[in-house]
């Protein structure tokens, strides 16, 4: 409780720094409404010429795309100093985290707030209430449960790609997490179905980098569709091992670190 607490704070401390700037503060959170607009706008004109997307409706997609949101808006209000680590490797100044008696990870990530974040994890939930308010789901308490559970392991799985993608500068010492970025753009095709794309890329974004475990497999099991649905179920497990690799990663990232003289 005093980690995450004390996490809290350091948060908090970062929110009130942006808030001394209502006008970026509100640009910010215009800026990021309106690129979730878009994509549902995009959204509705694709499906305002195709029926269906290899089987998937409008409102099993944009529930997915909504997945996506919700997970990135989770990482960027939350965990948003992760993208910072490049920076914080190439001037030395993870020094400081090691002196302080607080994990170096959550040190690093609580380094920054993306108000962004705020925006994308509100456009995500209308997006993924509304498509299961057009889709027909037999709702039980079984599944309202398995449902929280899915959409928790599908953030874990997100923040646990990006700590370790972004743990890669470990290795790389640029001061962009350039690595990390070309992995996130990668993780954008798990808005759409993984059945419509070819069989290495569904090998890529459903097991090398299980993009697909944040938003299609849970979704796929939610809606009962899709062939493989049944692996939805496995987004949990996938979730711990994720979190487990990225943990490791990290670690052994730790141990090359070097110095920059601070």
């Amino acid at each position: 409780m005093r980690t995450v607490r004390l996490y809290l704070r350091l948060l908090g401390a970062h929110f009130r720094s942006l808030l001394e700037y209502e006008a970026d503060f509100v640009i910010l959170v215009v800026a990021t409404v309106l690129m979730q607009v878009v994509n549902i706008v995009f959204l509705a004109a694709l499906f305002a010429k195709v029926p269906a997307l290899n089987g998937w409706t409008f409102w099993s997609v944009l529930m997915m795309f909504g997945a996506v949101a919700l997970a990135e808006g989770v990482g960027s209000l939350f965990f948003d100093g992760m993208w910072s680590l490049a920076w914080q490797i190439n001037r030395g100044e993870l020094d400081y985290f090691l002196v302080r008696p607080y994990p170096v990870a959550l040190q690093s990530s609580s380094a920054n707030i993306g108000v962004n974040g705020l925006s994308n994890i509100v456009m995500g939930t209308i997006m993924i209430s509304t498509g299961l308010a057009h889709v027909d789901i037999a709702w039980t308490p079984w599944r309202v449960l398995l449902g929280v559970v899915l959409l928790i392991s599908s953030v874990v799985i997100k923040l646990s790609i990006n700590l370790a993608t972004n743990a890669v500068s470990f290795w790389l010492s640029s001061p962009t997490p350039l690595f990390a970025f070309a992995m996130h753009q990668v993780g954008d095709l798990a808005r759409f179905p993984l059945s419509i794309y070819p069989l290495a890329l569904k090998a890529a974004l459903g097991a090398a980098l299980p993009f697909a475990f944040i938003s299609f497999f849970p979704v796929a099991y939610l809606l009962d569709s899709g062939q493989s649905r049944w692996i939805g179920l496995l987004t949990p497990l996938v979730a711990v091992y994720c979190a487990a690799a990225a943990a490791i990663i990290f670690k052994r990232g730790m141990r090359r670190y070097e110095s920059a003289g601070n």
